[in-house]
């Protein structure tokens, strides 16, 4: 089912995007004197969309490779613990790799090698005896370069969920409904107090909004583009006069003055460790004492 939703939507993005670069000529066609410079803007915006369209149905792609074989998906809330284990245990074999290919160099052979179980050793030894095997060590140097390349891409899919995890969002009221951030689903949802007239509900699929019955609002997943998406959308404009955009720039600034206390509360805070440790020192040792008697 998934990857017929998959295919189904690929297609629909290429075939839009056939049309969009149709509709405008190219200048070298038109000439300077009759280029329609609206229209041009116009197929840049779609273009635009249309980009972002294909990124959403790229995350479709990564839930179909993740399938039954073990993948992390970044909606799922125990994202970076599972990929840390996952980490923890790709590392854990590059070094026992170098360890067996260090020993394999230094005793010409595998037999007593610390690192494998005695099944594991004869295997590798009928392994590196077979045609396809042209190395002369157990683990071929591509074998530690691909996992090599997939601890940097772990590790980078961690750095990246932390950063999304520490990013500020914020909500906004409209005329008419409500903008939130939905971090739990990871998604921005939009609830209408009354169900939009056909324009808007088209103009909020074209910028990859779609209708949760489950949730009952528009939403798309939760990162800076749909934060673009939103701020072209006058249907949702903030009754703050602040567009969007302006809007997660202050909530960002807040949020890293909260976490960051002034150079001289950070001062005054350690100075009253300092001040308060004799104290607790003290009362542990008299709590040790009369635990002894």
């Amino acid at each position: 089912m998934l990857g017929y939703t998959y295919a189904r939507k690929l297609a629909e993005n290429m075939n839009s995007s056939f049309s969009i670069e149709a509709r405008v000529p190219s200048i070298l066609i038109a000439g300077g004197s009759n280029f329609p410079v609206r229209k041009k803007e116009k197929q840049n915006a779609a273009r635009d969309r249309n980009m972002e369209d294909w990124n959403e149905i790229q995350g479709l792609l990564d839930k179909i490779r993740s399938t039954g074989m073990g993948g992390i998906s970044a909606d799922d809330p125990q994202a970076i613990q599972k990929l840390e284990a996952k980490l923890e245990k790709l590392q854990a074999a590059q070094d026992t790799m170098k360890a067996v290919n260090a020993y394999y160099r230094k005793h010409k052979t595998l037999d007593g090698c610390p690192n494998l179980s005695a099944e594991r050793i004869e295997a590798m030894k009928a392994e590196m005896s077979s045609q396809w095997h042209i190395d002369d060590k157990p683990y071929p140097s591509w074998a530690l370069s691909n996992n090599n390349a997939e601890i940097r891409r772990i590790k980078g899919r961690i750095a990246e969920l932390t950063r999304k995890q520490e990013t500020a969002y914020a909500g906004w009221e409209f005329d008419g409904g409500t903008v939130e951030m939905n971090r739990e689903d990871n998604r921005l949802q939009i609830f209408f107090e009354e169900k939009p007239d056909e324009q808007t509900r088209e103009t909020l699929k074209e910028n990859g909004f779609r209708w949760s019955p489950k949730a009952g609002a528009w939403q798309r997943q939760l990162n800076d583009n749909a934060i673009y998406a939103a701020d072209r959308l006058s249907c949702i404009k903030p009754l703050s006069g602040k567009s969007p955009v302006e809007i997660q720039k202050e909530a960002r600034t807040a949020a890293k003055t909260e976490k960051k206390p002034s150079i001289r509360a950070q001062l005054a805070q350690d100075k009253e460790v300092l001040k308060n440790a004799p104290k607790k020192a003290a009362e542990k040792s008299k709590k040790q004492d009369l635990e002894r008697s």
